[in-house]
């Protein structure tokens, strides 16, 4: 009478620790899986911080005056208007910043030592 209790016991110490190890390897398996799927979006993140590195490069390249010209004449075809096309405008303030250098209306640069 007295082992009964002990073999429920027993029993019941083993069902617990199989169960405790078989969680335990879920859980392992689990871990692995998000570390390798961690690992991809990681290298993923890489591959996209160099495409926009290299896209902000291409889209500054972009803005420069001297793109924008070569666009517009070999692309587009288009030339500078002829003298009596252009319309000078009275009192006109063209920002430093939005011209480029030999433009209309634009002071030479200063001659260096």
């Amino acid at each position: 009478m007295r082992q009964r209790p002990f073999v429920a016991l027993w029993t019941l110490a083993v069902l617990a620790t199989v169960v405790a190890f078989v969680v335990h390897l879920g859980l392992r398996g689990r871990t692995v899986d998000l570390g390798y799927k961690l690992g991809k979006a990681r290298k993923e993140q890489a591959r996209l911080r160099e495409v926009k590195r290299v896209l902000s490069l291409e889209a500054a390249s972009y803005r420069t005056p001297d793109r924008v010209e070569m666009v517009a004449r070999t692309l587009l075809g288009m030339t500078p208007p002829p003298p009596e096309r252009v319309i000078v405008l009275p009192d006109a303030v063209v920002p430093a910043s939005r011209m480029r250098p030999g433009a209309p209306g634009e002071a030479p640069a200063p001659e260096g030592p």
